[in-house]
């Protein structure tokens, strides 16, 4: 078993031809996405058209490619493993677009990926490491839809305009939801080219949502998969069609795709998410809905709030400088209205009252299974008896 580096490593050699499409190699343009192409793929209308993998290898600043530095081994590798294969080492890219802009709580990336002459794929970029993108996917809970959302018909509207092959749309975190959301409220024509939708652990919407939308009629063409604890793609997630792919590690660090496994050509599929984690994700869509807008945009804003007190605009730097930023964000806390933070306390008391009660339920459900092995038992233990009289 390995990762995706390792699936690249072992089928990177077989084309499209000999080997088709799949779950695995939609997980591996996921993360490409997450690459820095500014300044190095071009973007909607621009004169060059398109660059293909090869040329983003040979030019002069492709090392800009590794802005992100969580994982800038891992896509390292990545790069290199994808421009040395066959399978993807003659792809091409354009339509390349990245906005953060602030004042609108937006973070939102997309580029196309030209696979061959019968098929390209439109790539969403989930959350990236600013505090921006980070507010946004928040603001999926509440404020439906999101700049980021409403940019996503509007690229693909664009970027079908550019395809004449077969159409797959996809994307990882956010960049799933992105990937769902422009697919079903796109215009009809685009719609019915979309071949396939991958949703790759992102999260789901809020029902009403759904309802308003051709949702219905694209769910038979996405293709969800989350890790075994899966947090972020359960978020606002209720329906049943999506496979669980094994993690080589625990808890949200399982939401990094360089941490699924693969067995063989293909993700090591579980029966379902664990058993804990699943209590956790009921309980927390639970509360969710339970909560008015104007309760979780309360919410969101005062954690975001805080986190902003740290003047870091990324994650990292926040990570990195917790314990600089700690003074900060207690004066942020402490400058917290009496109102709001009556407000933040009844939504933690409903979210401690959700938990208990999922909790007392699944104490419940474990006695009932108790009593009917026991009860099964006997009931065994009867017949023997019977039998032996």
């Amino acid at each position: 078993m390995g990762t995706i580096l390792d699936y690249l490593k072992e089928y990177g050699d077989y084309s499209l031809e000999e080997k088709p499409f799949s779950d695995v190699d939609s997980l591996v343009l996921c993360q490409f996405v997450y690459l820095k192409f500014d300044g190095l793929v071009p973007g909607p209308g621009e004169e060059h058209g398109a660059v293909t993998v090869q040329e983003l290898a040979a030019h002069p600043d492709y090392d800009h490619l590794y802005g992100d530095e969580r994982y800038r081994k891992d896509n390292t590798a990545l790069f290199q493993k994808i421009y040395k294969s066959r399978r993807f080492g003659t792809m091409k890219l354009w339509n390349y677009v990245n906005l953060i802009e602030p004042e609108q709580e937006t973070q939102f990336s997309a580029v196309v990926f030209g696979l061959s002459e019968e098929l390209s794929y439109v790539g969403f970029r989930g959350t990236d490491e600013s505090i921006v993108g980070w507010k946004e996917d928040l603001n999926l809970a509440f404020s439906e839809p999101v700049p980021g959302q409403r940019l996503s018909v509007s690229y693909l509207e664009q970027a079908a305009q550019t395809i004449q092959s077969g159409l797959y749309v996809g994307g990882h975190s956010k960049g799933g939801n992105l990937a769902v959301y422009a697919s079903m409220n796109c215009s009809a024509g685009v719609r019915e080219r979309i071949d396939r939708i991958y949703d790759h652990d992102g999260p789901g919407f809020r029902p009403e949502v759904r309802q308003k939308s051709a949702y219905e009629e694209i769910a038979g063409r996405i293709y969800k998969t989350v890790p075994r604890s899966s947090c972020v793609g359960m978020l606002l997630y209720t329906e049943e069609n999506y496979k669980v792919v094994e993690s080589k590690t625990i808890g949200l660090a399982q939401h990094n795709p360089y941490t699924w496994l693969i067995r063989d050509d293909n993700f090591k599929i579980v029966e379902e998410i664990r058993a804990g984690r699943k209590f956790m994700d009921q309980a927390l869509n639970e509360w969710i809905l339970s909560l008015d807008q104007e309760q979780m945009h309360t919410f969101v804003d005062t954690l975001y709030r805080v986190v902003q007190a740290s003047e870091t605009d990324n994650l990292i730097d926040f990570t990195a400088n917790w314990l600089k930023s700690i003074h900060k964000i207690g004066t942020a806390l402490k400058e917290v209205d009496r109102d709001t933070a009556d407000v933040i306390v009844q939504i933690m008391r409903a979210l401690f009252e959700v938990l208990s009660a999922h909790a007392k339920e699944q104490v419940k459900s474990k006695r009932e299974l108790q009593k009917n092995k026991f009860e099964e038992g006997v009931s065994q233990l009867e017949q023997y008896f019977r039998k032996e009289r």
